[in-house]
């Protein structure tokens, strides 16, 4: 049972990675200019050039060809060269989005942290004075746009306050060996002689940005484990528990919480996919240097090769999260595993 049910997943994950660079490689003929350019990243060549990209790209064959000639230069790590830095674009995903991970996986903690607790609590006091606090703030987190919420807390925060930096990942005066692409890891690894003020300095630089990435899937989460509790607690075996005496931290600590968290891990995993798309916004707010700031430089610089490359990554990512996360849902969860092959 459970082979079938990774095999299904894993299927799956492959025709979604077949969609994916069919759609990818046809951005190299739906892109305005020549196709050549487009997957090489090569401007304008001359005569000789042409020829050998031609020859390189099997763009004088069929277009089965060209796909699995395509296929093989994305897993050589061949992704063109970007019209705008003339640097290979692989190379600047490498560099790039190890900052985007990092943003919105300390992001997702938060969201963890705040909103679990939160529909817990909004759940045990359903339909009382911290439940409507609760539901009034995840109302609040999920309609505010987060640019609007981004550039008020720089004004009170940065501008006015002045208790944060508003762009960056750490101030100039700190030089951090690149050793993992994560700032805060490397900073710990590194031997520098101030390393607590510049991991101090990286923390201020990571507060804003986080908070306000973490606002919408907090919101979701909140709401999300809030209906999941509710569900769990109008179960027999609760109603049982309540009958025997049992006070409602009793309750919700021995009986309801395992089975109502079982649902929110694979929530949790497509809020951090959703984490991921966000992220290129916050990202252009506060001058994060991840991919999701360089994608949309190359949308407005129409760095078609870039712009492929970073589609490609955000895509891949994306289907790579969900799939993981309903997986893991599926392994703790028999039952759920049972339901989706239509047997209980």
């Amino acid at each position: 049972m459970l082979r079938e049910f990774l095999a299904r997943r894993l299927t799956l994950f492959f025709f979604m990675l077949l969609l994916l660079s069919a759609f990818t490689f046809s951005l190299a003929y739906l892109f305005p200019g020549e196709a050549v350019s487009n997957l090489s990243g090569v401007q304008s060549p001359n005569s000789f050039e042409r020829d050998a990209l031609m020859q390189k790209y099997a763009l004088d064959k069929s277009y089965i060809s060209q796909y699995f000639k395509f296929i093989s230069h994305i897993f050589n790590g061949d992704w063109g060269t970007s019209f705008s830095s003339g640097q290979p674009v692989f190379e600047h995903i490498k560099e790039l989005f190890p900052a985007t991970i990092e943003l919105a996986f300390y992001a997702l903690i938060v969201s963890i942290i705040i909103g679990v607790p939160a529909g817990i609590l909004s759940a045990a006091y359903h339909k009382k004075i911290p439940d409507y606090g609760v539901n009034s703030l995840a109302l609040i987190g999920i309609s505010t746009p987060i640019f609007w919420l981004a550039l008020v807390l720089i004004m009170v925060f940065c501008l006015h306050l002045g208790w944060l930096p508003m762009s960056g990942r750490i101030g100039l005066l700190y030089e951090i060996p690149d050793s993992t692409g994560f700032i805060l890891i490397d900073i710990l690894i590194s031997e520098i002689d101030y390393k607590q003020q510049a991991l101090f300095d990286a923390v201020k630089h990571l507060t804003l940005p986080t908070l306000v990435l973490a606002t919408y899937p907090t919101s979701v989460l909140t709401r999300f484990t809030k209906d999941s509790t509710l569900t769990v607690l109008d179960k027999p075996y609760i109603k049982t528990a309540r009958a025997k005496g049992l006070t409602r931290y009793e309750i919700i600590t021995r009986h309801a919480l395992k089975n109502a968290l079982l649902p929110i891990i694979k929530q949790i995993g497509l809020q951090f996919s959703t984490l991921i798309t966000l992220a290129m916004i916050t990202e252009v707010i506060f001058s994060w240097p991840g991919v999701g700031q360089w994608l949309i430089n190359s949308i407005y610089q129409r760095d078609y090769p870039a712009i492929s490359g970073g589609l490609l990554t955000v895509s891949l990512f994306v289907i790579i999260a969900n799939i993981a996360a309903d997986i893991l849902h599926n392994l703790l969860d028999p039952v759920s595993r049972n339901q989706s092959h239509g047997q209980v």
